[in-house]
């Protein structure tokens, strides 16, 4: 799969146990500042991200990002947030630069409790840092019996996307997330940027030496690259929406990428962070509780059957067999906890090198 592009070469991955990694991760947020609480939970953010195969958005990118803001001051260490609106069914929450994977689970934990009460639950989320893997706030839902859905309007980063025809990037990846239980099967779990490929990977394929597919990228003139090409810098590219080119539907993307920054940025009374000075980033919770639309155990007897039907689909020449949103997550969960979480030697040199900068025990190997 091309995808697999972005993994970890076997001959540079050093595996580490998921409680070596949480107990480092967490010591780490404690030493900035973050609680004792909020330094579980995001941990847990963080190595759930690894667990699920989604490298990307786990400790080896974005966690060095995040302690570097943590220790420019850029980012909130402090406890809490501040509700700017609430109704029984909604609520706007300022978060004060406060990180997003912190700010994530407990907006959508607020989303569950007030569907609990009236079915369902909106909470918008402004002014925060990065959200992390969203899919992780939505399978809360998920896991509550709801329907999960999340948006972020993402802080423009340095990398970001042109819309379609556009030679001047507006917008971030702004990813969407939906999660849905079932009954036996591995729940429903969609996670994706709407631009082609998530900003992060670009990271990824820095790391691994992977060049990037056609259609992935624009150059900083905003034509797409529609041929394979190498990367030596997670900066010297513009990404494209979901689609690539207006050919191969880049549209969508694009109209996909607006919707996600209308239901963040606007609902949640912030700017678009194309008008924004100093973008930040700003998300959409919802919970739907399907006890107050339909039966429960019916909803999830049929969730079943549908993921079934869809596994038992004759796979095109060359594949397998048909996989559906969640279903490669859930497998690799329960692969790494058995054989540890694959880390790049860098990202391993990179914990030796800052628990030895903040004088804490370091990460444990795998034998």
């Amino acid at each position: 799969m091309s995808l697999d592009r972005f993994k970890v070469p076997k001959e540079e991955e050093i595996k580490v146990s998921e409680a070596a990694l949480r107990r480092v991760v967490t010591s780490i947020f404690e030493k900035l500042g973050v609680s004792s609480a909020d330094a579980i939970e995001a941990a847990d953010v963080l190595v759930m991200s690894d667990l699920r195969g989604v490298e990307s958005h786990g400790v080896s990118n974005m966690f060095r990002i995040y302690v570097k803001d943590y220790q420019d001051g850029r980012l909130n260490p402090a406890p809490g947030w501040k509700v700017l609106r609430e109704t029984a069914a909604t609520a706007v929450i300022d978060a004060e630069r406060r990180l997003g994977i912190l700010m994530g689970p407990r907006a959508m934990r607020l989303a569950v409790e007030k569907a609990k009460a009236v079915g369902v639950g909106v909470v918008t989320v402004r002014n925060s840092g990065h959200f992390g893997a969203i899919g992780h706030h939505a399978m809360i839902a998920a896991e509550e019996d709801m329907v999960g859905v999340c948006t972020v309007g993402a802080g423009i980063p340095k990398v970001s996307v042109v819309p379609t025809f556009s030679a001047e990037p507006m917008f971030g990846t702004n990813p969407i997330a939906v999660a849905a239980p079932a009954q036996k099967e591995a729940p429903f779990l969609f996670d994706v940027a709407t631009s082609t490929i998530a900003g992060n990977k670009i990271r990824l394929a820095v790391r691994t030496g992977a060049p990037l597919l056609p259609g992935w990228v624009a150059d900083k003139q905003g034509n797409p690259l529609t041929e394979e090409t190498p990367v030596q810098d997670r900066h010297q590219f513009n990404l494209l929406p979901l689609g690539g080119t207006r050919e191969q539907g880049s549209h969508k993307g694009y109209g996909f990428m607006m919707m996600a920054e209308i239901l963040s940025s606007l609902l949640s009374g912030g700017l678009p962070n194309m008008l924004d000075s100093n973008p930040v980033s700003k998300a959409h919770f919802a919970a739907y509780d399907i006890s107050a639309f339909t039966d429960l155990a019916c909803f999830k007897r049929d969730m079943d059957r549908m993921l079934q039907k869809l596994q038992k689909a004759k796979p095109v020449e060359g594949q397998e067999r048909v996989l559906y949103p969640g279903l490669p997550e859930h497998e690799a969960i329960q692969e790494r906890r058995r054989q540890g979480i694959p880390l790049h030697k860098e990202v391993v040199q990179w914990f030796e090198n800052i628990t030895k900068e903040l004088n804490i025990p370091g990460l444990e190997i795998l034998p």
